[in-house]
């Protein structure tokens, strides 16, 4: 990986802006190795929910029913499929609710979490490409639970990846929009939502 400190003023920049943003309490955000020979630069994050996330950093997400990585990519000379210098590249799973695998809707609703989510932060984007796979791994032997019936484990995958159109290299926007995109897989409601409960008495 490039020094940091060699990098562009531009990468340097775009990468600021998108660790400034703070991440709401149910999501946990790590920082990750970014996978080398895509670009002459690159960055990398993780964020993982979880159903029962206490929003205090002590949770054990070993197995987060929802997980992302967002990757930043810098060509300061550009390519040509890129359409730009810089390329956001993106990967969610999550579990799927028992009865949701082969829902012939859900590649269409999962794209739309990226979709919705691009636009509701104003991120710029351009050349958007990605796929939508349902996925289901049963265990066996060692990994699977006593019982008859092996766990079961059904999961929907986007990968997606786009070109920020922003010509500042601020790309707050598009980290706001991947913690949306994280936070719609894993079924938080919106930011200021108040859940309905039981009147005490």
């Amino acid at each position: 990986m490039p020094d940091p400190n060699s990098s562009p003023p531009p990468f340097r920049r775009a990468v600021s802006s998108l660790a400034s943003v703070a991440p709401r309490p149910e999501l946990v955000v790590r920082p990750l190795e970014a996978p080398p020979r895509l670009a002459p630069f690159s960055w990398a994050t993780s964020v993982e929910a979880d159903i029962g996330h206490r929003g205090d950093g002590t949770d054990d997400l070993d197995e987060p029913d929802t997980s992302g990585r967002l990757i930043l990519l810098h060509d300061p000379d550009g390519q040509e499929r890129w359409q730009g210098t810089f390329r956001l590249v993106c990967f969610v799973q999550a579990r799927l609710e028992p009865g949701q695998l082969g829902d012939d809707m859900l590649p269409r609703i999962g794209w739309s979490w990226l979709t919705d989510a691009l636009e509701h932060a104003g991120a710029g984007y351009t050349a958007l490409g990605g796929t939508v796979t349902q996925t289901s791994s049963v265990r066996f032997g060692g990994l699977s639970e006593d019982g008859d019936d092996p766990p079961r484990e059904d999961d929907v995958e986007l990968r997606a990846s786009w070109t920020p159109t922003e010509s500042d290299a601020d790309l707050a926007r598009h980290a706001v929009a991947f913690g949306a995109l994280v936070a719609t897989a894993a079924g938080l409601p919106p930011v200021g939502a108040v859940p309905l409960s039981r009147s005490p008495g």
